[in-house]
């Protein structure tokens, strides 16, 4: 039987450590053996009645491996997730410290959690920030050039906005460096390949946008940092200002839908709709502070 360490990081970030017994290991490994075995084909046999000693010599030991740690982890994660009561928000990310056959496992495995959110006065500070907005761009409908729709909307907007930087700025939330890195991650290597996609190199999109390597990696985390916040920050407001989704603001949602498709959609995801619903309508009532 496997046993494990849990050690709590800063930013709501958790490292269990585990042991696995080599005994527990090759039980693992020949179940998914088997299972490869399972979808083998081989000249003169059947799929799946490859003979044994066939199969071992054709199928590699490094996938045998690979399926034994997708399941024996994937069982063992969910198994400690549930004893220690967590809630992990993203994939857990595994590193094989010791992994010899006939010895010990020994593995790490970090995921991280949902941050505690600290509301600070939000409501004030929307209404403060909401007020001083309006005040440096005020619109006279009728007196001006500016006075039309699109300046009227451009004035709520940088309003909304600014309500919306106020609660981000008087509420904390420690995002996991875990999630972060993922994102920037991702994030620079969609950069990467779409610079290269219109024959760029990203030294000369770097020098175009007056950027270096390091200030457009500082500038997309504190995009993903403040994203993710903002996320906990509504989820938290929406749960202190008791905002929720009744099953007719679903059937609203349905009824403004046309087309058959989306509506089945909408109807079998009916939970994801409904956190949109919630965000939507928490956001609506910032922006009426």
């Amino acid at each position: 039987m496997y046993s494990y360490k849990r050690k709590n990081l800063p930013k709501n970030t958790v490292e269990l450590s585990i042991v696995s017994p080599w005994k527990d290991i090759k039980i693992e490994y020949d179940l998914a053996f088997e299972e490869l075995k399972k979808n083998m084909k081989s000249e003169g046999f059947r799929k799946g009645k490859v003979p044994k000693e066939i199969a071992e010599k054709k199928i590699p030991k490094s996938d045998v491996y690979d399926k034994l740690i997708r399941t024996y982890l994937t069982k063992i994660y969910g198994e400690i997730v549930k004893k220690e009561d967590m809630k992990p928000i993203i994939s857990p990310k595994l590193e094989l410290k010791e992994a010899a056959e006939g010895k010990d496992w020994k593995m790490t495995v970090t995921t991280a959690e949902s941050p505690e959110v600290k509301l600070g006065s939000y409501k004030d500070a929307a209404k403060k920030a909401g007020d001083k907005a309006m005040k440096s761009n005020i619109w006279v409908p009728g007196k001006d050039v500016k006075g039309n729709d699109k300046d009227k909307e451009k004035q709520d907007q940088a309003v909304f906005q600014a309500k919306l930087s106020a609660v981000l700025d008087s509420s904390k939330a420690e995002i996991s460096d875990l999630i972060v890195e993922e994102e920037v991650n991702g994030r620079l290597a969609k950069i990467v390949d779409d610079v290269q996609r219109v024959g760029l190199s990203m030294e000369k999109y770097l020098e175009s946008k007056g950027l270096t390597n390091d200030k457009l990696k500082e500038q997309i985390t504190k995009e993903i940092v403040d994203t993710y916040k903002m996320e906990f920050i509504l989820q938290k407001i929406a749960d202190v200002e008791k905002i929720e989704v009744s099953s007719d603001d679903i059937q609203k949602m349905l009824n403004n839908v046309k087309d058959e498709k989306e509506k089945q959609n909408i109807q079998q995801n009916a939970y994801y709709y409904a956190s949109l619903l919630r965000k939507q309508k928490t956001l609506e009532y910032i922006n009426s502070l």
